[in-house]
């Protein structure tokens, strides 16, 4: 992933810190704000009542004052402070217009007989104020977000480096390299140096499990090959013509075939392989091995040009493709040759899906309807391709049938 893409987890983590300084900063806010304001409005009642004490000791002097007016006639909010005041008894009413066409008024009110003296102090003063601090909380949190929220995200940069070197060695491990591991991926002893520990311990039981199954498949068919020459021999002496001789001759046959590919299965695990280069026509050579295979295949080579490859790997996958073709699908089966891609097709139930998802796995053939056999052909063409560095690839076209594609790259091939 990209430094900027959303989706690291850097930026997820840079999204919660900014998540928890915004809860932060809104509780702090909102107490600020209110006591500020609360303030505000504390030193405006004191200011009322200042001019009501003073306006009521200028009228009890003089009779006058700078608004007189029968209690009627005071605002609504007004006249229910002051009679509430009253009950209470208190003398001055106060009354704040905080959504009028005069919000910034604060009224108060003193009742002398009948009638009330009324004033009013400015209070644009308090909310001004409290609007600049409201501003300038939003803006210091902005401030700080535009600071916390790229150094959190330099700040993961090195569980990001871990993590990324634990998922790329693990994709190592998942392409063959069983002798990959993450090792200690930092000094910190934390989930994701446990993670990597755990990565490295399963990927040593692993291999150590495909190395106990590989030297038990070499073991076998080396076991196998010294009685089975004797089968053969035996099985050439009977007698030719007869039906029980000619069955014994075909299963001998079969699993000669057998030991030859548990035998080459054995070396390709070993990594023992190595492909011998030669420049060669890949359309000839391909119409040559279809030809000998004796097989009822339609071959279009076109102006195929020379590759750089190991002929006989080349001989053998693509002979193992068609006769799987043929075995389990149905015909017509077509090779095409376009450049270094050689496609194999059938016109068949196409593979089975555990293949697709998962490749060729050694005795198993997938769909009972695609015939029987020891699942060893592709496992062993695939095997070779690797070798050769090529890519086979499997695949069910849309109007049915399966397609095998083996792309040559020249220069890739594991060579002596």
């Amino acid at each position: 992933m990209g430094f900027l893409d959303p989706h690291a987890l850097r930026w997820k983590i840079a999204a919660l810190t900014a998540a928890a300084c915004c809860a932060v900063a809104a509780v702090i806010g909102v107490l600020v704000h209110t006591e500020t304001r609360d303030r505000g409005m504390d030193v405006g009642r004191d200011r009322v009542v200042t001019l009501l004490s003073a306006a009521e000791k200028e009228y009890s002097r003089t009779g006058k004052a700078l608004e007189v007016r029968s209690l009627d006639e005071l605002p609504g909010p007004l006249a229910r402070d002051l009679a509430d005041e009253a009950r209470r008894g208190g003398r001055y009413g106060i009354w704040y217009d905080a959504k009028g066409p005069n919000w910034h008024w604060m009224w108060g009110a003193v009742a002398v007989g009948d009638r009330a003296l009324v004033v009013r102090t400015d209070m644009v003063v308090e909310v001004r104020s409290l609007q600049l601090l409201d501003r300038s909380i939003v803006t210091s949190v902005l401030a700080a977000l535009a600071v916390v929220v790229p150094l959190t995200a330099l700040a993961t940069e090195p569980i990001n480096r871990r993590l990324r070197r634990g998922a790329r060695t693990a994709r190592v491990i998942a392409d063959g390299d069983l002798d990959a591991r993450i090792g200690r991926t930092g000094r910190a002893r934390d989930e994701i140096t446990e993670m990597s520990a755990a990565v490295d311990e399963m990927a040593g039981a692993l291999q150590r499990k495909l190395e106990s199954e590989q030297r038990f498949t070499a073991d076998v068919a080396h076991e196998l090959r010294t009685p089975l020459m004797g089968l053969v021999t035996a099985a050439g002496l009977l007698p030719e013509g007869d039906e029980p001789a000619e069955l014994v001759r075909d299963r001998v046959r079969a699993l000669n075939a057998l030991v030859e590919d548990l035998l080459e299965i054995s070396r390709l695990d070993a990594g023992a392989e190595r492909a011998r280069l030669d420049m060669v026509p890949l359309g000839e050579l391909v119409a040559d091995v279809v030809r000998r295979t004796g097989t009822d295949t339609r071959v279009t080579a076109g102006d195929a040009p020379g590759v750089e490859t190991d002929p006989r790997r080349v001989e053998r996958i693509v002979v193992n493709l068609i006769t799987n073709a043929h075995r389990h699908g149905a015909a017509p089966v077509e090779v095409t040759v376009t450049g270094t891609r050689i496609v194999v097709r059938d016109y068949g139930p196409g593979f089975p899906a555990a293949l697709l998802d998962r490749g060729p796995q050694r005795f198993r053939t997938g769909a009972s309807e695609r015939g029987r056999g020891h699942g060893l052909g592709l496992t062993v063409a695939q095997g070779q391709a690797g070798v050769l560095g090529a890519r086979l690839t499997f695949a069910n076209a849309p109007d049915g049938g399966a397609v095998a594609t083996l792309e040559l790259t020249p220069g890739a091939a594991r060579s002596v």
